[in-house]
């Protein structure tokens, strides 16, 4: 009796001190702080992931894109006051990504769990030495949207198929925009920027900018450098820049040149965002005359991922809420559905994108379009330089274009200032 009240005491004892480990171990809290500069994030917390998460408090905070990033950085860099989970923007999230462990929380876990259902370019954005930081929600895929009025008018067809036929590749786009002008006196203009090319042309580079600490200029970059040259010597562009009032007007079909003389602008280079916030807001007016189709190149355009700080007090609830906006189907599903987003996950895309009629492109399924288009992006060539590099590279390539500088000389400068600049 006595030897059994011993062990009884001792295994008391040991129960005792289990319990005591593990209250010594904090279970994590139910609280997120969020930061973001689009308020995209913040619609998925506020109508989806809360009332699917009805226990998890999040703190949400929304600046300005312009200046997210000198919020974000000290906070990160110092610990104090740092968010749990923040978005990053497709010009900056590389910045972010490419600090790796010092900075971010390791996604790799996550991601490896979802990867078989999703696009892969996004997490391959959000990679670094073998590792993802970064995961994204969206596709953004880019396509040539086209005047269908003006595609039957001088080709005879308004077919996305025939008329991908006659862009299928760049010696195919400038026939195509010669024709234009021909049967149109002068008048169509195949795009209204040569500014509308970078990004088709950028997404055709086998080398990213940088290679082994070296910059590089891909034949594609150089490439772009002779297409537009081309196409403003023979007024194949209607000069406008991208984002200015007169590229906007070309959609509208309201564009003049200099004289006031009327000028038809055929298509645009945009991404999926672009039919939702570019065409439809800017040109309601047109609306029913406008198809999409690949284009000469596959590209992508924009995009926004979502990370966790390294030091976050509560990892595993960062990486759930990660998991949730980023990969989930059902809530995926619902996001598509209520916003019309491409997302990135292809069990929610093939499962709903037979479903789409979208009367601003007159009832062309956009969706499939899309979804065809996505799968072929490469996003293993993004790097953080990016946007400094092809900030000189813009004005370089404008003087080039312009006739200011020979092709040689603006190359020279371009490098003499990236050297200059970033150092390489």
């Amino acid at each position: 009796m006595k030897k059994s009240r011993i062990i009884l005491s001792a295994i008391a004892a040991a129960a005792m001190i289990a319990s005591v480990s593990s209250c010594g171990k904090k279970p994590e809290e139910k609280k997120l702080v969020i930061w973001s500069f689009t308020d995209e994030l913040q619609t998925m917390v506020d109508n989806y992931y809360k009332p699917d998460h009805p226990d998890v408090e999040v703190d949400y905070s929304l600046t300005p894109t312009d200046q997210f990033p000198n919020k974000l950085d000290p906070v990160l860099a110092n610990g104090n006051g740092a968010p749990d989970v923040f978005a990053l923007e497709d010009a900056f999230v590389r910045k972010y990504v490419e600090q790796g462990d010092a900075l971010l929380l390791d996604l790799t876990d996550v991601y490896n769990e979802v990867k078989s259902k999703m696009i892969a370019y996004p997490a391959e954005v959000g990679s670094f030495n073998g590792k993802v930081y970064g995961l994204s929600w969206q596709a953004c895929p880019g396509a040539m949207f086209y005047r269908r009025s003006l595609a039957k008018k001088y080709f005879g067809t308004d077919d996305p198929a025939e008329v991908q036929k006659k862009v299928a590749n760049w010696d195919a786009f400038n026939e195509a925009a010669a024709e234009l002008k021909a049967k149109s006196n002068g008048k169509c203009v195949i795009v209204s920027t040569t500014g509308d090319l970078f990004k088709p042309f950028q997404g055709a580079r086998k080398d990213p900018w940088i290679v082994n600490g070296k910059l590089v200029v891909d034949p594609a970059m150089e490439a772009y450098m002779d297409a537009c040259k081309f196409l403003k010597e023979k007024g194949y562009e209607g000069r406008q820049g991208q984002w200015a009032e007169g590229w906007f007007a070309g959609m509208k079909g309201e564009l003049k040149d200099e004289k006031g003389a009327e000028v038809e602008v055929f298509s645009y280079f945009l991404p999926t965002w672009g039919l939702h916030y570019v065409l439809k807001p800017n040109a309601p007016n047109t609306a029913g005359d406008w198809y999409m189709i690949p284009g000469p190149a596959a590209y992508r355009w924009g995009g926004t991922w979502v990370a966790a700080y390294k030091k976050t007090k509560v990892p595993n609830l960062a990486k759930d809420f990660i998991k949730y906006v980023a990969t989930d189907d059902s809530f995926l599903e619902r996001w598509a559905k209520d916003t019309g987003d491409m997302v990135s996950n292809n069990n929610v895309i093939n499962k709903i994108k037979d479903t789409y009629s979208e009367p601003y492109l007159n009832g062309q399924n956009h969706y499939a379009e899309f979804a065809k288009m996505a799968n072929n992006v490469d996003g293993k060539l993004t790097q953080g330089t990016d946007q400094a590099i092809e900030a000189i590279w813009g004005d370089c390539v404008g003087s080039y274009i312009n006739g200011e500088k020979s092709k040689e000389q603006a190359l020279a400068d371009f490098k003499e200032q990236v050297n200059v600049t970033l150092g390489f």
